[in-house]
């Protein structure tokens, strides 16, 4: 009996030996990493001499100081008190799908970075152009010489945040990392990085005609099969940065059930850190009120009178710095004050006058100020009072315009991840 019991051990210990084996050597299903050796709907083999070329490849790292933000829904809006009477950004539900966002702003040591790359390679004209505007610091009631002459160029302010970049120089500024960066990343991976950039112009000394091909040429020699490009770097949408900004991943339990909404991208209406070693120290660098933009020498609440250093202030949930203070944002979107109304719920963009056209506003007659060149900036800055801050509210002005209160981030999508 217990021989007989032994061998009924054995024989089962054997079929689940068999099983096993059986089914690790199960046929692998392809995916986009791994698509295999051959084609799953022709049989043909891929990379044979004369065949369809598909590369090896590992997923690429993001790109520097990109932070991964995972998709999902939210509720899109203001949930301040809309003291501005605007009511153009009532509550409504859209969703995101994954993505990349700069960490930090682009600081002034980053966008001179771009202007060096620029005057070598490029006319003196779109040079010019790309040249930030340093006069916004200057104010006839206000002695701001010095940030005029100091504040883009001067080590002592390489991290803070660069200003006086209109919407088109920051959408330039997108293109020309794009560039930047996939060369790299190309030299990285081919080990023919001087081959590639032969390929590559930023508008090189050409005449002031073809300036813009600095802001336009695509990188010839890197192909996106390669798997070693990145998608482009670009301006948020502002349904992306508003997203990114509120950091609602922090707020989630059980079951994408949420504790809270947030007004601005931390918990709680206070500006100040509710507890810990910093208990009561500013979360953000912003303007008390009238004449307070520091509050007093020796007990300063937010440790900045104008703009300051990037990451001095806490992140929010998402990793992301500065999204409430330092300075405003450009984003992607055209501005329109009914975009709550007429928008698409999954990846929510205005680019343009689609369903609410110019003409629509008497902007010949002085009254209004809406035009398809209008673009919106979000987040408040160090010049603005805390009602600015909370990620629901927007302002706007001309896509060529531009202040010592606003800068940019960039963002980029994400592929073949949604976590």
């Amino acid at each position: 009996m217990i021989c007989m019991r032994s061998i009924g051990i054995r024989s089962l210990a054997l079929v689940l030996t068999v099983l096993v084996v059986a089914s690790s050597c199960k046929k692998k299903e392809p995916t986009s990493l791994k698509p295999g050796k051959t084609s799953s709907k022709t049989g043909l083999a891929y990379n044979t001499e004369d065949g369809f070329q598909v590369k090896q490849y590992k997923a690429l790292p993001a790109g520097p100081d990109l932070v991964f933000i995972e998709g999902g829904r939210f509720t899109m809006g203001s949930l301040e008190e809309d003291v501005m009477g605007t009511r153009d950004n009532l509550e409504r539900t859209v969703s995101i799908q994954s993505f990349y966002m700069d960490e930090t702003e682009v600081a002034n040591v980053h966008y001179l970075e771009y202007l060096d790359a620029v005057q070598r390679d490029s006319s003196e004209e779109f040079y010019r152009r790309a040249l930030p505007d340093t006069n916004v610091w200057f104010n006839p009631l206000s002695f701001n010489d010095s940030y005029v002459n100091m504040y883009l160029r001067h080590p002592g302010f390489r991290l803070y945040p660069v200003v006086g970049v209109s919407w088109s120089q920051a959408t330039d500024y997108c293109t020309w990392r794009t560039n930047a960066v996939n060369l790299s990343m190309f030299a990285k991976g081919s080990g023919d990085g001087q081959k590639a950039k032969k390929g590559i112009s930023f508008g090189k000394k050409k005449e002031p005609a073809q300036a813009e091909v600095a802001s336009t040429t695509e990188p010839t020699s890197l192909s996106v099969e390669s798997g070693y490009v990145l998608p482009n770097y670009r301006l948020p949408t502002e349904a992306e940065w508003e997203y990114a900004a509120k950091g609602m991943i922090g707020t989630q339990y059980a079951d994408e059930n949420q504790s809270n909404q947030r007004i601005y991208p931390w918990d709680g209406s206070t500006l100040r850190q509710p507890r810990g070693r910093k208990q009561g120290t500013m979360l953000a660098n912003f303007k008390r009120g009238r004449g307070d933009y520091a509050g007093i020498a020796g007990k300063a609440n937010d440790g900045a009178i104008i703009t300051q250093e990037i990451r001095s202030y806490p992140a929010n949930d998402n990793g992301l710095y500065d999204m409430a203070g330092n300075v405003n944002e450009w984003v992607q979107d055209v501005y329109r004050p009914l975009s709550y109304m007429d928008f698409n719920d999954l990846n929510s963009l205005r680019r343009d006058g689609y369903m609410d056209e110019a003409k629509n506003y008497d902007s010949k007659n002085s009254n209004s100020l809406i035009s398809d060149n209008i673009r919106v900036y979000k987040g408040g800055s160090w010049s603005d009072v805390a009602y600015w801050m909370s990620p629901g509210t927007r302002r706007f002005m001309e896509q060529d315009s531009s202040t010592a209160t606003v800068g940019f981030r960039c963002a980029m999508i994400s592929t073949g991840r949604n976590r």
